[in-house]
């Protein structure tokens, strides 16, 4: 299935020197801190137009969970065939929708009355947040988005992970899902969503069924597969990246990975009180469920800790950003505290985050740690705001034909 021309907003690799990749992390009202962080990206890249935004600049955006939502946002087409949000939109998107996403009525009947809730099916029955997505997002397929998209789900049926990649709908139609039906299937954690089910016919007219859940069980920081997909289209030789050669050159990559935030500064579970619990209290426990932010914590942290290591180990470590705050207390690390006082708070988390050092994931400590002579990650977000306009640049000028006219 080919891409419409008309949609295509960015030159590919090929004529410039760098893959670009913006990686999401999920964490379901969390995602308000990578609105603030995206939208000084996006105000950066203003210098080049006021219409400038972030699907402009690059070749893949992946994202998991409420990071599968804020990718659909930032590259979906409107009826202009520009993207359907400003990043300086995602902030008032959240703090308008998510008090009707995770509704807070149970909440002050006590912990005792919402695990009783939560035994019976989902803590939220998600009716607004399929009405919401499909009004958004309408019919649009994921051939069709501004740029490439990378959103992983896992089907439970199949027990097997479902990698919604734009790479690979060229040769499995049976992909080219709805990017309503992958944003809400990336969303549904369990115990919080209920799993959701849909059907494709590929273009053989085969009916292909999914049976999804949240893309964190995958991976709840997709930066790790979405460096995969763009090295299997190198290993293809896809024309698009035909002036890379095999083995991936991590020198040619370019990754703001983005996490939102996480509790270490205070110690969330004692293995003494842990090694008392059943499957219930693994599930629910003081309003959340400890299986869940582990897996999704430990595999967000271990792809930061490989990541730091490789782009080290190829002498590119200034290529990768990662973002992510690890002070996070009380209701700030909740992924449904919806209330307007948290999500307020959680937009000062993202603009304090702008002003801390950049810093990396020691896995020995689970704490962050500045790098020297770094700077503030505002500071860094700035230089990759450069890096990725003169990227723009080179690729304009290089492009036979000017495609497109961006």
């Amino acid at each position: 299935m080919e891409k419409k021309a008309s949609l295509v907003k960015i030159q590919p690799p090929t004529y410039g020197k760098l893959v670009t990749i913006l990686s999401i992390d999920g964490r379901g009202v969390r995602g308000i801190i990578l609105g603030v962080i995206l939208g000084y990206v996006e105000a950066q890249l203003q210098l080049d137009g006021e219409g400038a935004r972030l699907a402009d600049y690059f070749d893949i955006i992946a994202g998991t969970s409420t990071g599968g939502l804020i990718t659909a946002m930032l590259a979906a087409p409107d009826c202009h065939n520009r993207p359907l949000f400003t990043a300086k939109d995602i902030v008032p998107f959240y703090l308008e929708n998510c008090p009707k996403i995770f509704p807070q009525g149970w909440a002050s009947l006590g912990s005792v009355l919402n695990t009783i809730k939560n035994l019976g099916g989902p803590k939220y029955n998600g009716v607004y947040l399929h009405k919401l997505i499909r009004r958004l997002l309408g019919s649009t397929r994921l051939h069709e988005t501004l740029t490439s998209l990378v959103i992983p789900t896992f089907d439970i049926k199949k027990l097997q992970p479902v990698l919604f990649s734009s790479y690979e709908v060229s040769k499995n139609s049976s992909l080219d899902a709805q990017v309503s039906d992958i944003c809400i299937s990336t969303s549904v954690a369990p115990t919080y969503l209920a799993a959701h089910y849909f059907e494709i016919v590929d273009e053989a007219g085969r009916a292909h069924e999914f049976n999804l859940i949240v893309g964190g069980m995958v991976a709840n920081n997709p930066t790790l597969i979405t460096i995969s997909e763009v090295s299997k289209q190198i290993l293809n030789e896809d024309p698009d990246f035909f002036d890379i050669k095999p083995p991936m050159n991590y020198t040619r990559l370019l990754v703001i990975s983005l996490g939102t935030g996480s509790n270490m500064s205070e110690l969330k579970f004692a293995a003494k009180k842990a090694s008392k619990w059943g499957l219930l209290s693994w599930l629910v426990k003081d309003g959340s469920s400890p299986l869940i932010d582990v897996y999704s914590q430990g595999s967000a942290d271990i792809v930061d800790y490989h990541n730091c290591v490789v782009f080290r180990a190829y002498n590119s470590e200034e290529n990768y950003l990662r973002i992510n705050d690890d002070t996070l207390k009380g209701s700030l690390s909740s992924v449904d505290t919806s209330t307007k006082e948290n999500l307020e708070a959680l937009v000062k988390v993202g603009k304090r985050l702008l002003k801390k050092p950049v810093s990396r994931a020691n896995v020995g400590t689970g704490q962050h740690e500045p790098i020297e002579n770094a700077g503030t990650n505002k500071e860094a977000l700035k230089r990759f705001a450069k890096l990725l306009s003169d990227e723009k640049k080179l690729r304009k000028s290089r492009c036979p034909h000017h495609l497109n006219g961006a």
